[in-house]
């Protein structure tokens, strides 16, 4: 079967292809950017873990076990990670367990917890922090909320496109 395309038509095709998707690319890097060009290292972070939890969000990439009983997900990790993370049944508080997955950050494989608040997913990413920095920071980018902290040695990051203050009840309960 033949289509009629001239390999000159398939090259202007291809031609312009290639241009939309360098300016796409240059628009994306710039917004992600901002127009200030000091971003902190935690912004940086931060854009990284907004990423997953976005690709997370893709069909069949949420969670790697789906369960609301923290007696499933928490042995679920046993030999999947260097750690064990906790996994609070926030259910009553309106945080309901969803599952749980591995997810890599910064080249390290992380445990990445996902609760639910009202019709949105909130991914806690997790992982051991021997540093001194006790800082807590928020922000958020392309519709997305993050919040970071550190407890108990290890460090948090709650991405979501839910409401800087259900982000903020959330870290609240995990740190009881």
């Amino acid at each position: 079967m033949r289509l009629g395309f001239s390999v000159a038509s398939v090259c202007v095709l291809a031609a312009v292809l290639l241009l939309v998707a360098g300016a796409s690319w240059k628009f994306e890097h710039k917004n992600r950017a901002g127009a200030e060009p000091s971003a902190t290292a935690a912004d940086s972070a931060a854009a990284e873990l907004v990423d997953a939890h976005i690709r997370a969000l893709q069909p069949g990439h949420l969670t790697d076990v789906a369960s609301t009983d923290q007696q499933t997900v928490k042995p679920w990790f046993d030999g999947k990670t260097a750690f064990s993370p906790p996994v609070p049944d926030l259910g009553a508080q309106d945080f309901p367990l969803v599952g749980a997955r591995l997810d890599v950050f910064q080249g390290r494989t992380v445990a990445a917890l996902v609760y639910a608040r009202r019709k949105h997913f909130i991914s806690v990413f997790l992982w051991p922090d021997v540093t001194q920095d006790m800082e807590q920071y928020a922000g958020s980018m392309n519709g997305y909320q993050w919040i970071s902290w550190k407890h108990s040695g290890l460090r948090f990051c709650a991405v979501s496109d839910t409401n800087r203050n259900d982000l903020a009840a959330l870290k609240d309960l995990f740190n009881r």
